[in-house]
């Protein structure tokens, strides 16, 4: 009987095709908007974890604002997501670098500083590319080599050089090394001293692409913007990798008594930046998820009113069927598993459609989506709920028609 219901969905799907594409393409935008948002959410977490990996697990980043709230074991317990987003957060100044520094058992740190942008390279403006203000321990602490030139050194503190990403010696100079030209931000000549090896992906989590960066002595970019950077955190390298719970403890100690006995920073471990990573993710790929919900809700509401639209054409078939002696049952289970195929092939199209998408995303940007099995379970088995769902009120009222009735209509 399964097999003979499925034919019949099969046949009644294929001599309305173009009424049954238009009633599943809320199910298909709804599965391939829920699809890529978590196998995107699901690729980042993936490169977040192998930037790590990279980076080594002993590093350490500063950054400012109440980022977490911690138990009395030092446990994090909430993620703060206003001071993770910047927002109502603290502030780093170019002295916490000096403090951190000092700090005892900090062999590097490096700061990470974000001017604001004003480009100029051959008389051209140049918008979108992040300047970053940072020191000679940059290529040591990201563990990245300079593919042309140089980077600065500590003797350039003060200097107007400059060590530029690939994207950007492309787009400004049409060249792979432009060791030498200039370019101005804010009305300052700066001058090309080397030229980054291409990154893989951006090697910290919601920062800059560190390929259309310019990237400025620390000390120079606070000259040419008088001061108005926004020191968004600093990276640092203990002296000795098993003790780095111990320098954490001693960042704490000494930030704290230089910001005046306020919390207004925080100190994380790299284990602890993946969590607070992955649950900024999370809530992201879960409020999109159920906004692109909304697609299947609209879906279900087409399949719904289809099926009463089918139920309507075809009392008489339902009128025979009955008289040939087929069960309420039997009429309610055409119905429900024709609403079921009906979904489930949008489904699956937006399944394949989803496949599509992310090898697009794969071939022509830098993000590394990742689908896998569970998800396209998932994906399945909701488009098969929602024809269930919203085709059991049509299949009902299929189920109870008078068959005398049904045989009179016309």
């Amino acid at each position: 009987m399964l097999g003979n219901n499925l034919k019949m969905a099969l046949a009644a799907l294929r001599s309305s095709r173009g009424r049954s594409v238009l009633t599943m393409f809320g199910v298909i935008v709804g599965v391939v908007s829920v699809v890529t948002t978590v196998s995107l959410g699901q690729g980042i977490k993936q490169q977040v974890v192998g930037q790590i990996n990279r980076l080594g697990s002993d590093l350490i980043t500063v950054r400012p604002g109440s980022i977490v709230t911690r138990d009395n074991k030092g446990n994090i317990t909430k993620i703060n997501l206003s001071s993770a987003y910047g927002l109502n957060s603290g502030s780093l100044l170019p002295s916490d670098l000096g403090v951190i520094q000092k700090t005892p058992g900090v062999s590097l740190a490096v700061p990470i500083d974000l001017i604001t942008s004003g480009i100029k390279a051959n008389d051209q403006e140049y918008n979108g590319n992040a300047i970053i203000g940072t020191n000679e321990g940059l290529p040591d602490i990201l563990k990245q080599r300079i593919a042309f030139g140089s980077f600065f050194s500590q003797a350039d503190a003060t200097q107007d050089v400059v060590v530029i990403g690939q994207n950007v010696a492309l787009q400004m100079f049409q060249e792979n090394a432009p060791i030498g030209m200039t370019l101005s931000i804010r009305g300052q000549d700066f001058v090309v001293r080397g030229v980054f090896d291409k990154f893989n992906s951006s090697p910290l989590p919601f920062g800059p692409d560190f390929n259309n960066a310019i990237y400025v002595p620390f000390q120079a970019g606070q000259a040419a913007t008088g001061g108005t950077g926004q020191l968004v955190q600093v990276l640092v390298r203990p002296t000795n990798a098993n003790a780095t719970a111990k320098t954490i403890s001693s960042l704490n100690d000494q930030l704290y008594a230089a910001h005046g006995q306020q919390n207004d920073f925080t100190v994380l471990k790299q284990d602890e930046n993946l969590s607070v990573t992955s649950d900024i993710l999370n809530l992201f790929t879960g409020f999109v998820a159920a906004i692109a919900s909304i697609s299947l809700l609209v879906g279900g509401i087409g399949i719904i009113n289809i099926m009463f639209v089918a139920v309507t054409e075809r009392t008489r078939e339902i009128g025979i069927r009955k008289a040939l002696g087929a069960t309420n049952r039997q009429i309610l289970n055409q119905f429900l598993i024709e609403a079921s195929v009906l979904s489930l092939v949008g489904g699956i199209i937006g399944i394949i459609l989803s496949f599509v998408i992310e090898g697009l995303l794969i071939l022509l940007t830098n993000l590394q989506p990742v689908i896998n099995w569970q998800i396209v379970l998932i994906a399945a088995g909701v488009a098969l709920a929602v024809g269930i769902v919203f085709g059991i009120t049509p299949a009902v009222k299929a189920a109870r028609k008078d068959p005398i009735d049904a045989l009179r209509y016309e």
